[in-house]
């Protein structure tokens, strides 16, 4: 017999690999069992949201009725669209409008860029117990009740006896109104949110910068970039993704105001300028009774912010952002 027949058939790596039996694979656990401690943590957060922000959801169906308490929601009568009607043909719906629109904008143009601007001069501070320091400062506002602030702004503005308005009596002017004059509502109002959130709103900006890589500034260093080139052009770039997220939020609440502030800085002599939709909700449903009516007010509210919320992504998306969804 032959060497050639007598030669075990060979076989080949390739095929010895498929032939070769697999074991089974050990199954994977779900998505929500591996992320449980994420999960844990978001929790309480979650629960605020359900509680206090999707809950009472449910409470916007008065805005169609005339609500009564004392036949609650199941027995108070259906009217319809009555109370917008009557909130979009009254004549401070234009006021209102005006004020709030007015006011907003001022906020997206003068208070919106501080938190951005406060946080690129943070990161360029490189000696570290001066920033810890600084940053200290300029968080405490933020945990100060308004009326706090309001208040200390009324010691320091008033006419009889205030610091600024003293020192403007000693320069040799006269005491100037900051309190009761229309034109100095709006600016002390924007100033006071300023001072009040902006060492706060620098904390999502430091966060985005930490992800920055160091290697990007020594090379532009390298080039010859200096501080401010390598801010426009590595800093800025690596947090524009959370410029556009933060501006898209603030977009959402265009309309909230919020009740506190504007309440406790607005008086009979300003009130013309000062009155916006979360007043008025305050106005006509607490102390007019008038709940249906300001549910409608505040539907109208979320309403133009869900829209406004929704077209500022998608022209995010349409210049190739991320948007927020």
């Amino acid at each position: 017999m032959s060497a050639a027949t007598t030669a075990p058939p060979t076989v080949s790596a390739t095929s010895a690999i498929t032939e070769r039996p697999q074991g089974r694979r050990r199954p994977q656990r779900p998505s929500f069992w591996r992320h449980r401690t994420l999960y844990l943590m978001a929790l309480p957060g979650i629960a605020y949201f359900l509680v206090f922000k999707y809950a009472p959801m449910g409470g916007l169906v008065i805005a169609f009725q005339d609500y009564l308490p004392f036949l609650g929601i199941g027995g108070s009568p259906w009217v319809g669209f009555d109370h917008f009607v009557r909130f979009f043909t009254e004549d401070t719906f234009l006021l209102l409008l005006r004020n709030t629109i007015t006011i907003s904008l001022l906020l997206l143009v003068f208070a919106f860029p501080v938190p951005i601007i406060l946080a690129l001069l943070l990161n360029e501070v490189r000696t570290r117990a001066f920033k810890r320091s600084v940053q200290t400062v300029i968080y405490l506002p933020h945990f100060m009740s308004w009326v706090i602030v309001v208040s200390i702004f009324y010691v320091l503005l008033s006419t009889d006896g205030g610091a600024v308005n003293n020192i403007i009596v000693e320069a040799g002017g006269s005491p100037v109104p900051f309190l009761t004059d229309p034109d100095w509502l709006r600016p002390m109002y924007v100033f006071q949110e300023i001072w009040k959130g902006a060492g706060w709103g620098t904390i999502v900006y430091l966060a985005a910068m930490t992800a920055v890589d160091v290697q990007l500034y020594e090379a532009a260093e390298l080039d010859g970039a200096g501080r401010m080139r390598q801010t426009w052009h590595i800093t800025l770039p690596a947090i524009r993704p959370t410029i556009i997220v933060m501006f898209i939020l603030a977009i959402g609440d265009f309309l909230e105001l919020g009740f506190e502030h504007m309440f406790l800085v607005m008086n009979s002599l300003n009130r013309q300028v000062g009155d916006i939709f979360d007043t008025y909700v305050y106005t006509a449903g607490i102390q007019n009774g008038q709940l249906s009516y300001a549910a409608a007010v505040g539907f109208f509210k979320g309403l133009v912010g869900l829209v406004l919320v929704i077209m500022a992504n998608r022209l995010a998306k349409r210049f190739g952002e991320e948007g927020v969804y």
